[in-house]
């Protein structure tokens, strides 16, 4: 384990990231097929950089339950 924290990305780095477009990315989240968003205040989300650079790597066949149950089993 690193000792350096995971850094949160805003949704325009995300987009700017991955080259979705913003429905896309949320259309892609419902179907647990994008890392989910994480509520940073009332009005404001954003999204683990370890979990987007993951879904770089593997774009067509990334899963959220895949990673989910890796990251709770470490």
């Amino acid at each position: 384990m690193t000792d350096t924290p995971d850094r949160m990305i805003r949704i325009k780095s995300v987009l700017a990231r991955t080259g979705l477009s913003r429905s896309t990315m949320y259309r892609k989240m419902q179907n647990g097929t994008f890392p989910s968003s994480i509520k940073i205040s009332e009005r404001c989300a954003g999204w683990r950089e370890s979990a987007i650079n993951e879904w770089l790597r593997n774009p067509i066949f990334y899963h959220i339950d895949d990673h989910e149950n890796s990251a709770s089993a470490g």
